[in-house]
């Protein structure tokens, strides 16, 4: 009868165990969910904002339509993305446009001193800074939820339902060159 109690506490005590550890793998596997949410929030943000930003330029650089151009096939490119991974890459691209974009502002001083242009680079910038802590956030998601899933037990209680995810990586070769400061 005793052999029989402790059998059954061991089961207990087992399934206890593997459900906290799957409850904990889908907690965060929602919180990888969420974070991207807040990602997807910050981009749709941004994207509704560089039209305007682009009308504002095309008033004072209307010769720079290539930049202008590239500009807007990148807010399309992220707009019409559909997977995660999709966003990422079509994210970083249009992030590397709006850089030239506003390369292009440093050669027109009326536009530089036009307070809406002020005012939408501003927003833009605090948006992308946003969109970078939000990546940071995304990232340690990712990665807690990866290392649940990877070591032991996670690994055997995920089993092949849970997939890796991934995170956001640097792109271009040009984001990991350091800025040049020269006097």
């Amino acid at each position: 009868m005793i052999v029989v109690i402790v059998i059954i506490a061991i089961i207990v005590v087992l399934a206890v165990w593997f459900v906290s550890i799957y409850n904990g793998i889908v907690r965060k596997d929602n919180r990888c969910d969420n974070a991207w949410q807040t990602i997807d929030a910050q981009l749709q943000r941004r994207n509704d904002l560089i039209p305007n930003l682009v009308e504002t330029v095309k008033g004072y650089a209307a010769h720079e339509s290539g930049t202008l151009s590239a500009v807007t096939q990148a807010r399309a490119a992220v707009m019409s993305a559909k997977t995660p991974e999709d966003k990422m890459a079509a994210s970083n691209v249009l992030s590397d446009t709006l850089k030239s974009l506003f390369a292009v502002s440093e050669a027109y001083p009326e536009l530089k001193a036009n307070a809406n242009f002020q005012q939408l680079q501003s927003e833009l910038s605090d948006t992308e800074n946003k969109i970078s802590y939000a990546r940071m956030s995304f990232n340690d998601c990712v990665l807690e939820y990866n290392n649940a899933i990877e070591t032991f037990p996670g690994n055997v209680v995920a089993g092949s339902k849970f997939k890796e995810r991934q995170g956001f990586e640097v792109q271009s070769e040009a984001a990991r060159q350091a800025p040049q400061v020269k006097f």
